[in-house]
């Protein structure tokens, strides 16, 4: 296993803060755009065009799903659920199940090159020890397994006391890899549980599937703030990003896009709006 500071460490680093600006303005900043940007900075990594990256992104009231999700045997009726309550609904092109994102919740991408030479368990474990080494300060109780009973559960569930904050994704593409990470740093995890249980409910009812659903009980998420006993923001967490960063990073860059990410982009977006056709025709 390569020790995760060797995978995090480069002499250049690019930080791209996406949490608040309306992102390529001629089209709508939805969490679509989002993941056909970490496509677009996994191909310019793997080619060794730009530098690795950090990227932050924020997107309110948003449900992204993932593909077996998708073919929940009544997701009409799991969609229409979640836009009454006022979500949007998307599905992402990386691994896992729902996750439920708002203004307190603050997305992390990392972006690496090189993977062919990194295994997808040592690009996953250099993620939770950046987290890890972020919060230093405030806890050493981080704990990485799967918390069952949560929402997207998986081996790289991010919980203190037994109750889970984070989830972690990742995607390839060539030779770059960006791995995904979502906190719940501010608000009531219970209450974002909560609303994938009722979409699971909803969605699957008694039907019996080949995939295996979670079935969520919302006691076991809450948010750092919660966890911890003590304010954390949204913007204080991306502080805590920015600082550890410049640790592992002799210069930080803030590029914009070139005029080939600008390209790849309009391609990676529309295989992202195809991906989401029939998503979308249920809002």
């Amino acid at each position: 296993m390569k020790n995760w500071k060797e995978i995090v460490r480069h002499k250049q680093f690019r930080y791209l803060d996406h949490s608040k600006e309306n992102f390529f303005n001629k089209k709508a900043y939805t969490a679509l755009t989002s993941f056909a940007i970490d496509d677009v900075l996994a191909l310019s990594v793997g080619g060794k065009n730009t530098a690795p990256a950090i990227r932050l992104w924020v997107h309110p009231d948003t449900v992204v799903l993932g593909i077996p999700d998708a073919r929940l045997p009544y997701i009409e009726e799991g969609v229409e659920l979640l836009n009454k309550q006022g979500y949007h609904v998307v599905v992402r092109n990386s691994g896992g199940l729902a996750v439920a994102l708002d203004a307190g919740v603050l997305n992390i991408s990392l972006v690496l090159p090189d993977v062919k030479h990194i295994s997808i368990h040592d690009c996953y474990e250099a993620m939770v020890s950046f987290i890890q080494y972020m919060l230093r300060d405030l806890t050493n109780e981080i704990e990485a397994y799967e918390i069952v009973g949560s929402y997207c559960p998986g081996d790289y569930d991010l919980s203190i006391g037994g109750r889970k904050f984070a989830g972690i994704s990742q995607r390839r593409v060539k030779d770059g890899a960006a791995i995904q990470i979502y906190l719940d740093v501010e608000g009531k995890g219970v209450e974002r549980a909560s609303l994938i249980r009722d979409f699971y409910r909803v969605g699957l009812k008694d039907a019996e599937t080949k995939f295996s659903f979670p079935d969520v009980d919302p006691s076991t998420m809450a948010s750092l703030t919660e966890l911890l006993g003590t304010k954390i923001t949204v913007n204080g967490m991306k502080d805590r990003v920015l600082e550890s960063l410049q640790h592992f990073s002799n210069t930080i860059v803030t590029d914009d896009f070139s005029a080939d990410e600008l390209e790849a982009f309009k391609t990676r977006y529309e295989q992202m709006v195809k991906r989401n056709e029939k998503i979308a025709g249920m809002q």
